[in-house]
């Protein structure tokens, strides 16, 4: 046993500690920054045009805020992300969704509402163009009970939204712009205020 511990107080076991450490980092960015490719990678693919942080505003003489608005082939979409890791038990008439995540657990309010509130705020501005509105959780959320009215994965909103061919997708996104540049008109970025 103590030629064990002599071992482990070797002069060349102390560099391979340092390397174990810097592979747990770096294995730690690429985990992080795979999802910030992969929602950048979906967002790319379906839209044309972007807004992140947009606020606009609301019915109530209020101000709504949107994570992002993008220009897509079939309208307007309002994106709203959520990195929720673990399994979320969420539906349309619970008033909160809950996640369970190595045996903790913890809920929030259950986003569909204000997703709708946020749809009738931009047909407000924009009422001749589509508009039709995601909440987007990353691939570390699993929902085992079934997925609620407005839920989507990465791969799924790709494969709603995405355009196989954006040149034939053109003439629709010619016939939106005018409604973009008013959506950008009225609204203020959370950069901006």
């Amino acid at each position: 046993m103590a030629d064990f511990f002599q071992t482990l107080q070797a002069p060349w076991l102390l560099p391979l500690s340092g390397v174990g450490l810097l592979l747990l980092v770096w294995v730690l960015y690429r985990f992080v920054r795979g999802k910030a490719e992969s929602l950048e990678g979906a967002i790319a693919e379906i839209s044309f045009d972007r807004i992140e942080g947009l606020i606009i505003p609301s019915a109530d003489e209020g101000e709504i805020l949107i994570d992002y608005l993008l220009l897509t082939s079939e309208g307007l979409l309002i994106l709203e992300v959520n990195d929720a890791q673990g399994i979320v038990f969420g539906g349309n008439k619970l008033q909160d969704w809950s996640v369970i995540n190595n045996n903790r657990r913890y809920t929030f309010s259950n986003p569909q509402p204000a997703l709708y509130d946020r749809i009738a705020a931009v047909r407000e501005i924009v009422r001749q163009v589509p508009v039709a509105g995601r909440i987007l959780f990353l691939d570390g959320a699993q929902f085992t009970k079934g997925v609620p009215d407005l839920v989507t994965g990465v791969t799924d909103l790709v494969t709603d939204f995405g355009e196989s061919d954006k040149s034939a997708a053109n003439p629709k996104i010619e016939a939106f712009k005018p409604h973009w540049d008013l959506i950008r008109k009225v609204a203020l970025t959370s950069d901006s205020t």
